[in-house]
Formats: C-alpha cells, structure tokens, sequence
C-alpha cells in the first residue's frame, strides 16, 4: 500500500504560525498561505484512525481544476500549485458564513422538509416536492462558520442584523456563489453528472473579496449521475451520489455516526485501500481526467522541496 500524508510538521524561514484542519495543514506567513492537503479524511466531525493515500492529491487536484476553470468569473486566492499535495495563495480575512447553495431537495434539506419544515435559513421550500426533486431554482441556504464545534444554519436575514457581513458584501456573496454553481451544473453536466449542492467561502485581501477554500471536490459538494436520474425519481429509487457519502454509510453499517460512546471501527488495509480507490474514482469521474498518481516513496520531502522552491529558498 502506498504512503500517506497522516500530517505535516514543516518549518519555514518567514512562517508566523500554523492551524490543522481536520484536513488541511495551513502554514501562515504575513501575506501568504501554503495548504497542504493531507490524507486526512473525516466523516460525521470525526477524523478516521488512518490517512486514505492519494485523497489530498485527489481533492487539492479537482479544486485547482475547478478555481482555475471559474477564475474568470470570480477571482480567487490561489497563486500557485507547486505540487499535487499543495496550494500557495494569498493570505485573506475569511467571511465567518459559508455559502450554501442547493439546487435540489437532497442531504440537510430534505431532512428538514421531511420534518415538516418549509422555511430553511429564511428561504421558503415549495409543497409537493419528493426528495432529490429540483428546485425551481437554486436556493442559498448559508450557516454560520463555527471556529468550534458544528456550523449552524443561519438566515440572510440574521447574517446582516448580527453584523457579520455588510449589505454591500453580502449581496457580492449572493452573486459569486450563484455564478459559480451555475458554471459547476454546467460543467457537471458535460461529464454526464448533476451538481446538487455545493458550499463556497469567501475572504477579503485588501478590499477584495476573492473565493477561497476547495470548491466542487466531493467532500464539499454532492453530484448525482444523470443517465439515471428521471428513472429514478419516478420509481422513487435512492439516487446513485457521487460524495464521500460511500464513506459515511460505511460508518453507520458498523455502528458509529460520531456519537459519544460510539468507537469507529478498524479500518483493515482492504477498507483503506477501497476508500483510495473510489476517490481515484471520483477524480476520474467529475474530471474527465485519467489520475495520475504521485510519487509516494519520499513523500513529506518532496512536498517540503516544492514549498522551498516556491518560497525561493
């Protein structure tokens, strides 16, 4: 089985200071960010026992596909991609709301309509929908960007009462975040694919606000394949995703959702090496892309290498 990155420990000449996502190894410097997409992989707030090779190359690779391929319609952060595993930008202030965009009735929201609700962060859901039926159109439905714990749904409404974005932001969030899942449906659908939903972040750099964080990968978005999609809806048949739900269903079939008490279960070399390949998988599918593995011999070295170049030592 081939190496993975489980986490980083660098230190660079001019870093001010690090933060460990559940994912992410973020290296902070005074105007730059350096992001190593780890192997990491979470499900239900939780980080697995062990790294799935290949994941950070998979997600680091299909979000700089993406950012570049929407660069002309909203600008973003990144400046450089020095290696599978790595993406240098600038450094920006992060908006504490995340961007949610739905444009059908599927995950969180179809809960919720289940429930009874009709009204989802200020946005009314119309009667008669089953779910994974689309929308009439897209509804942005954000939360709150919580340092701890979980994000909490949150609507327009309250973001702009509370302070936490200005109107004359806001109304920037709401076109850039419809603008790019337009582009994301339409690129989807060329790959014989449906972008369900999807969440953007945004931050300032000066006075400009730029999209940061991935954006379309699976971990932060849902797809359904659209051959079956009608036939599927009408016999009322669970729609094929292309997510990290896979993952998550695999947890819950052996008795874990994240909930105290409960203990993940042993994920064997078949488990992982399943997990890596369904992401190869996933890569292939929303790109169009043969995947193309990296070196995984030295990998915390070249990684280390591709930085220091980057950062002209």
């Amino acid at each position: 089985m081939s190496n993975a990155i489980k986490e980083t420990h660098f230190k660079f000449p001019g870093q001010v200071g690090f933060y460990k996502g559940k994912v992410r190894d973020v290296y902070i410097f005074e105007k730059e960010l350096v992001v190593v997409a780890s192997d990491r992989i979470s499900a239900f707030d939780v980080v697995l026992p062990r790294p799935i090779p290949f994941k950070g190359q998979v997600l680091n690779q299909i979000a700089a596909g993406f950012l570049k391929a929407t660069a002309a319609i909203v600008p973003n952060w990144v400046t450089s991609t020095p290696d599978p595993n790595v993406t240098i930008g600038k450094r920006c202030e992060p908006f504490k709301v995340e961007m949610v965009i739905r444009g059908y009735l599927a995950g969180h929201a179809a809960r919720e309509y289940k429930a009874g609700k009709r009204m989802l962060c200020g946005v009314p859901m119309p009667e008669g929908l089953r779910e994974n039926d689309p929308f009439p159109e897209p509804i942005i439905t954000p939360t709150t960007k919580a340092s701890e714990g979980h994000d909490e749904d949150i609507s327009r409404e309250d973001i702009l009462a509370k302070g936490i974005v200005s109107e004359a932001d806001y109304l920037i969030l709401e076109k850039y975040t419809r603008a790019l899942f337009k582009k994301g449906q339409e690129m989807a659908k060329e790959k014989g694919l449906i972008l369900v939903d999807t969440k953007y972040e945004f931050g300032k750099f000066g006075d400009e606000i730029l999209l940061i964080d991935e954006i379309h990968t699976p971990d932060s978005s849902r797809y359904f394949y659209a051959d079956a999609y009608e036939e599927n809806q009408e016999k009322g048949i669970a729609q094929k995703q292309l997510s990290k739900e896979f993952v998550r269903q695999w947890l819950i079939a052996n008795g874990f959702q994240g909930k105290e008490g409960q203990t993940v279960p042993e994920m064997t070399d078949e488990i992982v090496e399943s997990i890596s390949d369904r992401y190869i998988e996933l890569f292939e599918n929303i790109t169009g892309e043969k995947f193309v593995r990296a070196e995984t011999t030295h990998i915390e070295s070249r990684i280390e290498k591709a930085i220091l170049t980057h950062l002209g030592l």
